[in-house]
């Protein structure tokens, strides 16, 4: 996109759940003279993206499309990332990439807004709306390292306040807001003279390619991060931690990565799982033990009936513990449920049309 005025023309939102109404409202109160071009990540499963760009539209002045690889970024308009793809933008074009999911979502919020702090971080303007769990955090800290601005939803004032609670956590952004008075603020923000340029470091490029191609590897990582003791939960291969200040980050060298408070609950995914196969092994072993046991007292074999009888004990007490185990994991893991956003109020709405 052509900068001839030294403006803010790069606004990037991330969103998650609670998301829809959020964009609803900013798209209906967003001026149709805005000077810059909107880029929207939000995390909906694929079925509900579907007329999400066409509501948006519907509800405001701007237009709003799904972004398309290699296109060209235009003012007054809504970009959308499309399902499973993470949304980039280069400079000159958006771009999709379809590297390893980030925060267990593709697209993600993150490498929106880190693409957006290597172009141009001094043009643009970072914000993180309502959401569970902390996706954008990470990315929003790094655009305000390369000269951005930041905003941030008040989380008092969120349908989900998970999402900006943690982003507050890790910076100071310049604004915390409402949602009421996000559209004036974000058009006046549009408007101010962009910023000083300031150097890009290496490791940020780096993981902007990895959203983008998927292609990393183990010397590379190295560079960016020292290799801890942690699996990846998705495919199990070492993870790197990345230390950026207050923010410890991981990623694989397969290239998923997670912050982590979210990692952790992907781990505490994985032993749900796990402890789910060794509750089906044990009801398997005890369904045996229990037939041998029958067989063997009914042919008269007192001993060997006393035995798998003893055994069966020792199996019935083993799944006991283990699903003591499993219902104090879910408790834990209750208070930590991502919800997927909106997606009733989607479907809703494309009901209705």
């Amino acid at each position: 996109m052509q900068n001839d005025v030294a403006n803010r023309d790069i606004l990037a939102i991330g969103t998650s759940a609670g998301g829809f109404e959020a964009l609803r409202h900013l798209a209906a109160k967003l001026p149709a003279d805005l000077p810059t071009a909107v880029l929207v990540v939000i995390h909906l499963s694929d079925q509900f993206h579907s007329g999400l760009d066409a509501i948006l539209a519907e509800v405001g002045p701007l237009g709003a499309s799904f972004a398309n690889d290699n296109e060209t970024l235009r003012r007054g308009h809504i970009f959308i990332a499309p399902p499973a793809s993470h949304l980039l933008f280069d400079g000159d074009h958006l771009r999709l990439g379809h590297g390893p999911r980030e925060n267990g979502a593709r697209p993600a919020i993150d490498p929106l807004f880190r693409s957006v702090a290597m172009c141009c971080g001094a043009r643009a303007v970072g914000v993180v709306l309502t959401g569970t769990l902390g996706d954008g955090a990470a990315g929003l800290e790094a655009l305000h390292r390369c000269g951005g601005i930041t905003v941030v939803q008040d989380p008092d004032d969120a349908a989900y306040p998970e999402m900006p609670t943690n982003a507050l956590r890790l910076l100071r952004p310049n604004h915390v807001a409402s949602l009421r008075d996000m559209p004036v603020l974000l058009a006046r923000l549009a408007r101010e003279p962009a910023g000083t340029p300031v150097p890009i470091p290496p490791s940020m490029t780096f993981e902007a390619e990895i959203a983008h191609s998927g292609y990393t590897n183990m010397s590379s990582m190295d560079r960016i991060g020292r290799r801890s003791v942690l699996t990846c939960p998705d495919c199990n291969g070492v993870m790197w931690e990345i230390d950026e200040g207050d923010v410890i980050r991981y990623r694989c060298h397969v290239g998923h990565a997670y912050t982590a408070d979210l990692l952790s609950l992907a781990l505490d995914e994985n032993l749900r799982r796990a402890l789910g196969s060794a509750a089906r092994a044990l009801d398997e072993r005890i369904a045996l033990t229990r037939k041998l046991h029958h067989q063997a007292d009914r042919s008269g074999r007192r001993m060997l009936a006393d035995s798998w009888a003893r055994k069966l004990r020792e199996i019935e007490e083993e799944a006991k513990i283990l699903r003591e185990s499993m219902q104090r994991t879910d408790q834990i893991a209750s208070r930590h449920v991502r919800r997927r956003p909106d997606e009733g109020g989607v479907a809703r709405r494309r009901q209705a049309q």
